[in-house]
């Protein structure tokens, strides 16, 4: 699902957003901030965690629903088989309260059922053996609530009604008896729905008939993969359909888009780019999960996207929310979280694989993707990854912890490991046959990065899944004139949960002709590092590639005594120059300096002592005839140096 994930792009001055690639960025961000404040109003004061105790197995359910894209309102009939997990008299149904259940019917007779709250309790005449399978049918009809991101909505677009469900997280027993809790798949589905004529059904699977009774119309999907009861959806207005293939080496897997008639065009674009997305997921993490039945779109009128099992509803079709719902069909619908404590292994996963999506697509987009998700991780102090309250639907889909840092947790991992036991770690995890097609925790995965990194990753989960906060480095570093450099980095964890960020840092230093990249682990803070250098640095960046989740970092130069640098400002004037240039020097200090000329490769060309006194100061230079090209001067004594670029003609 996607909410709160989107680029503020509006702070990167100059740069110019190709509008295929993101589309109404403003407006959809607003869409989604009010549909998530209704949802806060409905859900008020409201646990839909504790999920019935049904002690059974579901295997298939076949569900046939009645609607009137018009009319808020559904009848149903359920037929559910199960197998009991141990000798029952009855069993647990999470069912609205709000919705009438007309009966319950068992090889023929219809059963007595108990109601309280939202849990439906149907009581059988004897014991069921365990491990038999059996059915029970169930017809109900009402109006439902609609709680969470829009359980049950009904509303229009362009002047015509839609009908469309979104049953993340605790939605599904809203609009239909089901079992919500995150343990038990349903091994397969037919879903049936029936609504007047000029309509048409989107759902999950493959659509196996479209047959009209006077003036009613039923579609009927088919799917056969594993699927929790939040992932089944329908929508329902006069969709638009077409459908785009995507080519690999030995297969094809049509995408399938249901879209209104005025988008067309629009979507027709997008997902049209969406296939190259496919092959990238493709390539990195294995054959689209669903591919021998389809993938697909189902407009719907919500801001943001949900990643229904094989056919993803979404708002627009942006190529960030397009990216973000497939990447949901490998991470959160074939592999899904077994409790939402651990929501990111969807979101987390399906935010950085947008984010993959730029650094080996559209690659200028890369760094603005990691340096946003940066700041959103680190917008406030605290919060983990991991999340301490499932009863709140905010917390659990909080746009900064669940989606920004958990996908930023996802980089630090690659970084840490490297991309080959990185990916392959991934690989493994999407490929073990005890978490494929069913459920996971951060403790499966965590076990798939250990046994191909070959290191205990305790202590990175205890600080960046479990813990709170995020890291600020404190970097001071000094050069003597025979290029030896000393870093001292300190650091100040943002929350007291964490007392040190152990991790591999990166640093960059450089000048105008070089710079060499240098990592250090980083395992205390106030640790010292030197290194020896064949060029003269005159500056240093902290983590230029953004692998990183930090804030409020401070890197300073210092004398190799650790004392601040004097204040010196250095202009050169002209520039570019012919034989001769003025150094206009500004300092607090009466200096003794070595002024010196260097060549692109290093040669040193031209050498002068030079004294200097508080205030700004003229140096005239006079270097004869040199070969036309980029010079560096560098001003020097016993602790400290600076160079600035010349070009000579």
């Amino acid at each position: 699902m996607v909410r709160y994930f989107l680029f503020c792009f509006c702070a990167c001055a100059g740069l110019s957003l190709n509008a295929q690639v993101f589309s109404s960025l403003d407006e959809l961000a607003d869409q989604e901030k009010q549909a998530w404040i209704r949802s806060l109003q409905h859900a008020q004061n409201r646990d839909f965690q504790n999920s019935a105790d049904n002690r059974s197995d579901i295997h298939y359910c076949r569900l046939h629903w009645t609607v009137d894209p018009a009319v808020r309102y559904i009848a149903g009939e359920v037929m559910t088989v199960f197998e009991p997990t141990e000798s029952v008299t009855s069993l647990d149904f999470d069912f609205s309260e709000a919705l009438s259940m007309d009966s319950v019917v068992y090889h023929g007779q219809k059963l007595l059922f108990l109601r309280s709250g939202n849990i439906l309790t149907v009581q059988f005449q004897s014991a069921l053996p365990a491990f038999l399978p059996d059915s029970l049918t169930f017809y109900y009809q009402g109006i439902p609530t609609s709680t969470g991101f829009g359980s049950f909505e009904v509303n229009n677009h362009d002047g015509t009604p839609i009908l469309w469900t979104l049953s993340e997280p605790y939605g599904a027993m809203e609009w239909w008896p089901c079992k919500q809790a995150l343990n038990d798949k349903i091994d397969s589905v037919d879903v049936f729905v029936t609504h007047p004529v000029g309509y048409r059904a989107a759902s999950n699977g493959i659509l196996r008939s479209e047959i009209q009774s006077g003036n009613q119309l039923t579609a009927h999907w088919k799917h056969r993969f594993p699927i929790p009861a939040y992932l089944i959806a329908i929508a329902v207005t006069n969709y638009s359909v077409f459908s785009v293939p995507a080519v690999f080496e030995n297969d094809t897997t049509h995408i399938v888009n249901y879209v209104y008639p005025e988008k067309l065009a629009d979507a027709q674009v997008g997902i049209g780019e969406n296939v190259e997305v496919m092959l990238l997921f493709n390539q990195l993490f294995g054959q689209y999960p669903f591919h021998s039945e389809k993938y697909g779109h189902a407009q719907f009128g919500w801001g943001g996207g949900m990643e229904h099992q094989t056919m993803s509803f979404v708002g627009n079709f942006g190529y960030e929310l397009l990216a973000h719902e497939l990447a949901h069909q490998w991470f959160g619908d074939m592999i899904t979280c077994g409790s939402w404590e651990d929501i990111w292994l969807n979101e987390g996963f399906a935010t950085y694989l947008t984010g993959l999506c730029f650094n080996y697509l559209r690659p200028q987009y890369w760094n603005i993707f990691k340096a946003d998700r940066i700041s959103k991780s680190t917008a406030q102090p605290d919060g983990s990854v991991w999340v301490d309250d499932t009863t709140s639907v905010a917390r659990v889909f909080n746009s900064r912890l669940s989606y920004a840092k958990g996908a930023m947790l996802l980089h630090m991992l690659r970084w840490k490991m490297g991309d080959d036991a990185f990916y392959q770690a991934i690989r493994n995890y999407l490929n073990d046959p005890t978490l494929v097609l069913g459920y996971a925790r951060t403790k499966d995965l965590k076990a798939h990065l250990e046994a191909v990194y070959g290191q205990n990753l305790d202590a990175f989960f205890a600080d960046w899944f479990y813990g709170q906060g995020y890291p600020s480095y404190d970097i001071k570093w000094s050069k003597t004139p025979d290029n030896q450099v000393k870093i001292i980095m300190g650091q100040t964890p943002s929350h007291p949960s964490v007392s040190f960020f152990e991790m591999p840092v990166a640093v960059k230093l450089k000048n105008d002709l070089q710079d060499t990249l240098i990592v250090v682990d980083h395992t205390f803070s106030g640790q010292e590092f030197s290194f020896q250098l064949g060029f003269t640095p005159t500056e240093l960046v902290f983590d230029p590639d953004l692998w990183l989740v930090s804030r409020n970092n401070l890197v300073q130069e210092v004398l190799a005594t650790g004392e601040p640098l004097p204040e010196v400002s250095i202009d050169i004037l002209p520039n570019p120059a012919h034989q001769q240039f003025i150094v206009r020097l500004k300092t607090t200090d009466n200096l003794e300096l070595r002024l010196s000329l260097w060549a692109a490769d290093g040669k040193l060309v031209h050498t002068e002592q030079v004294s200097v006194m508080p205030g700004m100061n003229e140096l005239p230079v006079t270097v004869g005839a040199l070969p036309a090209g980029r010079y560096a001067v560098r001003l020097e004594n016993q602790l400290w140096q600076v160079e600035r670029p010349i070009l000579l003609h």
